[in-house]
């Protein structure tokens, strides 16, 4: 099981390698990407294209908390996806980890958080169909606070770093070692 697993997320780390050699392409923002739950606002969703079968795919979002109590983004579920996790990778050490926030994600107040390759992000596992450059998928959100929210994620090419308006520059992986990457808990 922890082979299988390990295999799955090793295919997640390729188009991450791939995103590295790129100046970081961005993807057009889609009309009505913009969500509004509460004290939250959620803008410029996004995911990237997928080959045929591909078992995963990340999910990226900025949410922004305008009011003054601490909120939490506690589940995640698509169509698309047998489930979603949210997860967050990180440097430890030399090696550069991903592991999943069974807690959920804090979502300060008065502050962003964003969901981006390289950080926070979620993670669309058992995709039950390849998604594909130019189309959309829906994810549902879960809230601690705020409740629930569909959020619409632009699919881009396989190396989208960023919905156009967002700082598409960098990744997060520049000077990496992808040889070094561990994604075991």
């Amino acid at each position: 099981m922890l082979k299988t697993t390990l295999c799955v997320l090793a295919l997640c780390a390729a188009p991450l390698a791939a995103v590295a050699q790129h100046s970081g392409d961005a993807l057009p923002s889609p009309t009505g990407s913009s969500q509004s739950l509460g004290d939250l606002v959620l803008t410029d969703g996004f995911s990237r294209a997928t080959l045929p079968n591909a078992p995963v795919a990340g999910g990226f979002v900025t949410i922004t908390n305008t009011g003054s109590a601490d909120d939490r983004l506690i589940a995640a579920n698509s169509d698309v996806a047998g489930h979603v996790e949210v997860h967050e990778m990180a440097m430890e050490g030399q090696v550069m980890r991903m592991r999943g926030l069974p807690e959920g994600l804090p979502i300060p107040a008065g502050e962003t958080v964003t969901l981006k390759p390289g950080g926070y992000h979620l993670m669309l596992m058992d995709l039950r169909e390849a998604l594909t450059e130019g189309e959309t998928v829906s994810v549902t959100l879960t809230f601690e606070r705020a409740g629930t929210v569909e959020m619409p994620l632009v699919i881009g090419a396989s190396n989208a770093t960023a919905v156009a308006g967002q700082s598409a520059g960098q990744s997060g992986h520049d000077g990496m070692d992808h040889g070094a990457m561990d994604h075991g808990k």
